[in-house]
């Protein structure tokens, strides 16, 4: 399959600067580091809503604190005023 992305030249010159370093082709290049960010991304998405879900179960469980409560803390804990 083919895709064509239009780079700024900027990203261009950094592109073909990484590929120059690795001593591979562009193209493998750009792949490598499309397949790399698209695998960060759906990890930080899954830990995302695992942390959600998380803090759903805690305030289900009455694992929960007021703001107020919250907010003293935090001043306490940085000297805040």
């Amino acid at each position: 399959m083919s895709i064509t992305v239009t780079l700024s030249p900027e990203a261009e010159a950094k592109l073909f600067e990484e590929a120059a370093r690795q001593g591979k082709d562009v193209s493998t290049v750009a792949a490598e580091l499309l397949v790399k960010i698209l695998e960060w991304e759906a990890q930080d998405y899954a830990e995302a809503i695992a942390g959600i879900q998380r803090g759903l179960d805690d305030f289900a469980a009455g694992k929960s604190r007021s703001f107020e409560v919250f907010a003293e803390e935090q001043r306490r804990k940085y000297n805040l005023p």
